[in-house]
């Protein structure tokens, strides 16, 4: 392991302190629980919705989440190792064939569905 490496290892370490990240992948339901400051006040909202892509490694990865809030679709981009970030937890696992659900954006209603995934001997 290079220089470089281990320098993003220790800076991915101390970035996210205490906080656990569960195994995702593309096609997972998830409630990300993002702090949001307001004046003086902090407080935590749940941003809960399907994970349509992950990007970049180490300190740079990053993932989206989608969500239909209103009849509106809405996606967001979540750095892994932002200290907005609280927790994320995974609501269901999805089973896709594919790395980036961007295909779901011109999807609407049961065609938007994703089959849950079931712990058989198949999928990794």
């Amino acid at each position: 392991m290079n220089l470089l490496q281990t320098l993003e290892k220790e800076e991915l370490a101390r970035a996210l302190g205490e906080k656990k990240v569960p195994e995702f992948r593309p096609g997972d339901t998830l409630r990300v629980n993002v702090k949001i400051k307001e004046g003086d006040r902090e407080r935590i909202q749940a941003y809960e919705g399907v994970c349509i892509a992950r990007a970049g490694q180490g300190i740079n990865e990053n993932f989206t989440v989608r969500k239909i809030s209103y009849g509106e679709g809405v996606e967001r981009v979540f750095p892994i190792a932002s200290p907005a970030v609280d927790s994320i937890e995974v609501v269901r696992r999805g089973k896709v064939r594919r790395a980036k659900l961007y295909y779901l954006r011109s999807l609407r209603g049961k065609a938007a569905r994703i089959v849950e995934r079931t712990n058989s001997r198949n999928e990794g």
